[in-house]
């Protein structure tokens, strides 16, 4: 075989145009112990990206609690996170971003989001039961802001309802920092019993490695160099970096892939992501410790006279890398070849730790697996981080300076039709939520989802949360909210927390001020899931999400997403949201404050947009989630909603209207009204109790470490606070549902 490279070496400059620093290409040099060429230097650029090399990030990543009890693959260990449920069952979830494809291509940047995160999913071999998400968009004043939704929200529902697996919860919210870069961040969550999983390795000489989905195109090359680049205006000339999915040929690749594996004929499956083909064989190959012969001209293609680096860097959907048992490939043949699906040897597992390219005959490509990969090559960087000039501006803000409004009733109203609140119901009836049949929160609205375990008395409880103006407000303080309200909707569901994912989208890492908002929300990440018992499974770090208007470099707020997983032990005791019957008594469980920082009202109503973040103690919430626990496991309460944003009449709003029904309440004296009614204080949940609970219920909080307090009870339809009528749950409810589709006009 002709060992000769036909390609030419390259220049630093041409490393510079392909995202690689200078220094990183003399350490490429150094690896390689020549200049590289131009495949070569291709494959570094993208492995070495920040999409998947994490180069930026990973010192402060591994910080994160990754261990306890409950898991069974950790952070960094598979494709996604995998945890104990019992019953022999375990739950793979992960979460991840496609911002910028998204942005430039919202039907396709976004169902290629949903169809990536799921095959993370199932080539671990478990099968996805539930999807969710986590969209942000700028200001819906803007005709491209309301392209941007419709495009997104498409695409998510047309990729998932054809696929087969139900959106069963998410959050989309509005701000005009996301004018020019929005986020779009996809979730899935699987089922798999315990040890029928397959990890993500390459090992074994003489073992084959098969490509096996769909044809390779030109699509999505450099897709992860896209990904870890500054969103400009000449980024729709980036169009070919942006993914092409088909949602059909993703459910017959599920079923083949979950046949495979159960024929005992697999040593290692992963999925086709970020970077293609280099990063499914050199992420196998360096976990594995062994190298692989590839042989780019056998690969499916969608275009003729594809260039070695094009194969190699294409991110076409709906693909995997599959290493096969020496003399079992005709089994895997017939099963593909029974779901009409590509199945090819493209080439075989050597020893030592070496990746060769060939093309025709020439070995195009030659290099060390480990030096490509996280952990092994991939340099790591520990970025300066300087606090930002606003910080100390939110500080500042003091409640009393902001006078408090006569009358209240209007600025209700108002909240009720804001975006960042009103009603997704536009949205979600986009999303297929029952498809599969194990969704349990359809008809019983409660603040996480909950979803079956067929077979067994458990549910799995999930939800994403993350308020992006508290985290702008204070990353630390900010992030801790995120993980705590996440806890909270958990436990309002009936569920105890188990485990996190998390999707951290950021500006520009070299930019100091926005690295110390990562440092910040690292650091709140990792207090909030210690407090909680809710190790890091992993997740995604999507920075590069900011606008380069006319040479002004505009950021997003630091969003930090959680995405968590909780177990309902008992499905008899699933908590919903909604208010069930005229004359049962309101409390609330935690204490109000004198707070209306960073929430809704002050933004709206009094343009103020620097101040902290509301009150949090995550001591304190702790407490309230295990009495949660207990209120709900002794069918004390029949109804429960933490207060997030918006404050408590939101809150008891959200809880009324299902059934229509009213509340009458009494404010604090001590709290100013505004606070007490629209505050977006933390740790406070809202139960509901009927007349023949209340005793056993009073008994119990009597001795337990939590405030709780008397609000009023439920009326048939008037919203009442301090004998003052607010108007009927009726006419809040035509506010609240069509607001959305009002604006998206």
């Amino acid at each position: 075989m002709n060992n000769t490279k036909s390609e030419k070496a390259v220049s630093v400059e041409t490393a510079q145009l392909l995202g690689l620093l200078p220094e990183e290409f003399e350490q490429i040099k150094t690896i390689l112990g020549r200049t590289p060429n131009f495949t070569e230097l291709s494959v570094y650029s993208v492995m070495w990206s920040e999409h998947c090399s994490y180069k930026n990030s990973i010192f402060w990543l591994k910080k994160l609690p990754k261990d306890g009890p409950q898991m069974l693959a950790k952070a960094g260990e598979e494709n996604a996170g995998m945890v104990d449920v019992g019953d022999g069952m375990a739950c793979v979830f992960k979460i991840e971003s496609h911002n910028h494809p998204s942005a430039v291509e919202p039907y396709q940047g976004a169902a290629t989001g949903v169809g990536g995160i799921n095959r993370d999913i199932f080539t671990m071999g478990a099968r996805p039961i539930a999807q969710l998400n986590s969209l942000r968009f700028g200001n819906l004043a803007l005709d491209r802001t309301k392209r941007l939704v419709k495009g997104v929200v498409k695409g998510i529902g047309d990729y998932g309802n054809a696929f087969g697996v139900p959106v069963v919860a998410g959050e989309t919210n509005f701000d005009d920092c996301y004018n020019q870069n929005i986020l779009v961040n996809a979730m899935s969550v699987g089922i798999v019993r315990i040890g029928n999983t397959v990890s993500a390795t390459s090992e074994g000489a003489g073992n084959s490695v098969f490509i096996v989905g769909s044809s390779t195109g030109k699509d999505g090359i450099h897709g992860a160099t896209f990904a870890s680049v500054d969103i400009t205006e000449n980024s729709a000339d980036d169009l070919p970096s942006v993914q092409v999915g088909d949602p059909f040929q993703e459910k017959l690749l599920l079923e083949a892939s979950l046949e495979l594996i159960k024929s005992g004929t697999v040593v290692g499956m992963q999925d086709m992501g970020a970077a293609g083909i280099t990063c499914s064989t050199s992420e196998m190959s360096a976990k594995g410790k062994h190298g692989m012969n590839i042989y780019l001209d056998k690969v499916p293609l969608r275009q003729q006279n594809m260039k070695p680096f094009e194969i190699l860097l294409s991110e076409s959907q709906e693909r995997m890398l599959v290493i096969i048992q020496k003399g079992k490939e005709d089994i895997a043949k017939a099963i593909f070849e029974k779901w009409d699906l590509n199945c090819v040897e493209i080439g075989e597992v050597i020893e030592g730790e070496m990746l060769n390219y060939y093309m025709q005959g020439e070995l195009v490509a030659q290099v060390p697996a480990d030096s490509l990969v996280l952990g092994g090559g991939a340099p790591i960087y520990q970025r300066e981080y300087t606090e930002p000039d606003y910080y100390a501006k939110t500080k500042k803000f003091n409640i009393q300076s902001v006078p408090e409004p006569c009358d209240l009733r209007q600025i209700a109203k108002t909240l009720l039709g804001n975006p960042n609140i009103c009603s997704k119901k536009w949205v979600a009836e986009q999303y297929d939520t029952m498809v599969g049949t194990k969704n349990m929160t359809t008809n019983a609205p409660a603040d996480a989802a909950v979803v079956n375990l067929k077979g067994t008395n458990k549910a799995l409880v999930m939800t994403v949360d993350c308020n992006a103006r508290y985290v702008h407000a204070d990353p630390r303080i900010g992030t801790e909210i995120a993980v705590a309200e996440a806890a909270r909707n958990i436990a309002c569901a009936g569920g105890m927390p188990l485990a996190i994912t998390n999707c951290l989208n950021f500006g520009n890492p070299y930019s100091p001020e926005v690295f110390w908002q990562f440092v910040h929300a690292i650091k709140g990440m990792g207090n909030a899931c210690k407090k909680f018992g809710t190790p890091v499974t992993g997740g995604n770090v999507s920075f590069y999400n900011q606008s380069n208007i006319d040479g002004n470099i505009i950021p997003i707020f630091p969003t930090p997403v959680i995405g968590m997983i909780g177990l309902l032990t008992d499905k008899g005791n699933r908590m919903s949201m909604d208010f069930k019957q005229k004359g049962d008594t309101i409390y609330m469980l935690g204490a109000s404050h004198n707070d209306i920082n960073s929430s809704q009202y002050l933004v709206n109503y009094h343009k103020v947009t620097l101040s902290p973040p509301p009150y949090v103690n995550l001591d304190k919430e702790l407490i309230l989630i295990s009495t949660l626990n207990h209120l709900i496991n002794s069918k004390l309460v029949n109804a429960a909603h933490d207060v997030s944003e918006g404050g408590l009449f939101v809150a008891l709003f959200e809880m009324g209207m299902y059934r229509q029904l009213g509340f009458d309440i009494t404010s604090d004296s001590e709290i100013r009204l505004d606070a007490f009614l629209f505050g977006e204080s933390q740790g406070r949940i809202v139960v509901t109790v009927c007349e023949e609970d209340e005793g056993d219920f009073i008994d119990f909080i009597a001795d337990s470490k939590i405030t709780c307090t008397l609000l009023g009870h439920i009326t048939k339809g008037d919203m009442r606070v301090d004998d003052i009528s607010y108007g009927m749950i009726a006419d809040g409810k035509k506010i609240y549902d069509g607001a959305l589709e009002e604006y998206l006009k």
